[in-house]
This record gives structure tokens, sequence and C-alpha cells, in this order.
């Protein structure tokens, strides 16, 4: 499992996308700006390429004949997908700590960075592994369907949550106004962001597990 994950690192991820964290997480700096696209551009930009390369490099017939079951390469590709979403959050969390103590007293019209706001994005990204992984997995060789799915499923539940949070005062209140000073109420919406993240990407697994065990490699 564990020579998987570095075998899937090393063939299929172009160093680019260890890189690409930084510089895309930098728009965190761009004050009041519309900060769900920052974790979107891992759905629009790594994931189109790095499935291209796996393919390209005929990954799966390649796997298909080493000593791993077709839950390992599941488990090895879904922990890849983890490991690099984990990594645009985290470098994008670090710019938005700096963007809040840049601008202290900036009136956000869309969420602002708090913690909160990243229990979103969370919930964004589980959603997209929720869509994109079974669905890879019909065929284990296909992705552009599959990403063309997720990445609408990704951009309509952040979009309708930045709606919902600039129609709702509400809901502006709790990420932007009094709310996002709460610490206990901005620590709760993270971490359950981060249990449905979690949960939705258990689910893609076990989905994808039952689906590839259908697939007949050639």
């Amino acid at each position: 499992m564990y020579n998987l994950v570095l075998k899937d690192l090393k063939l299929g991820v172009n160093p680019m996308f260890f890189v690409l964290p930084l510089i895309m997480g930098a728009l965190m700096l761009v004050p009041g700006w519309l900060y769900f696209l920052v974790p979107l551009y891992f759905c629009w930009i790594t994931i189109p390429n790095m499935f291209g390369q796996y393919r390209a490099q005929n990954d799966l017939l390649f796997t298909s004949m080493m000593p791993v079951t077709k839950k390992d390469m599941v488990k090895a590709r879904l922990s890849v997908i983890v490991i690099l979403e984990i990594l645009h959050l985290v470098i994008a969390m670090i710019y938005g700590l700096i963007t809040i103590r840049l601008y202290p007293h900036l009136t956000y019209y869309f969420f602002a960075p708090h913690m909160g706001f990243w229990g979103l994005c969370f919930v964004m990204l589980g959603i997209f592994n929720l869509f994109f992984i079974p669905m890879y997995y019909k065929t284990a060789y296909k992705f552009g369907g599959a990403a063309t799915a997720s990445i609408t499923a990704a951009m309509l539940f952040g979009g309708v949550a930045q709606w919902i949070g600039i129609q709702s005062s509400f809901v502006s209140n709790i990420f932007n106004g009094t709310g996002a000073h709460n610490t206990a109420l901005q620590i709760s919406i993270l971490t359950a962001g981060m249990v449905i993240f979690v949960a939705f990407t258990m689910i893609s697994y076990r989905l994808a597990v039952k689906r590839f065990l259908k697939v007949e490699i050639l």
C-alpha cells in the first residue's frame, strides 16, 4: 500500500503540482476576493492533468501486473488525491491567516477566510471526491465525464453556499460578522466540514472499489 502511494506520487504527479498550492494559494492575499475559487484550482488543473498523465503512461495495466489487489489500487490513488487536497487547503489557510492580519478591518462581501469558511471548503472537496472517484472507477480509464460531473457538483455547492452567505444576514453574520470572532462556533463548523469530508471520501472509496472489481483489465 505504502509503495503504491509512492509509485502514484512519483510517476503520476508532476512536481509542479506540489508547487501549485503555493502559487494558487497566494490568491488568498487578494483582499475580499471570492476565496472559494482557490481550492477549486485543484479540481480544474491538478486532477485532469494528473489522470491524463496516468492514462498516457498506461498506469492501469502496469499496476495490475504488480502483486496488489484492486482494493489497494483504489486506496492508493485516493490517498494521493486526499494528500494533494489537504496540501492545497493547508497552504491556502496559511495565506488566509496572513490576509486576516493584513486587512483586519476589511468589509467582506464574500466569505472571509475564517475557520468556518474552511469547513465549507472541506465539504466542497468531499463532494468532489464523492462524484469523481466512483465515476472514474466505473472504467478506471476514462476520466473526462467524471471530472466534469464532480467539478460541476463542487462548483454548484460553492456557488449556492456563497449565494446564501450573501442573501442571508444570519449566515453572513456567522462567517463574516460577530460569529467570525466566536472561536467555538468557527471550530465547530470547521470540524463538521472535516467530518463530512472524511465521510464522503470513505463512501466514494467503497463505491469505487465495488465498481472497480467489475472492471476487466485487458
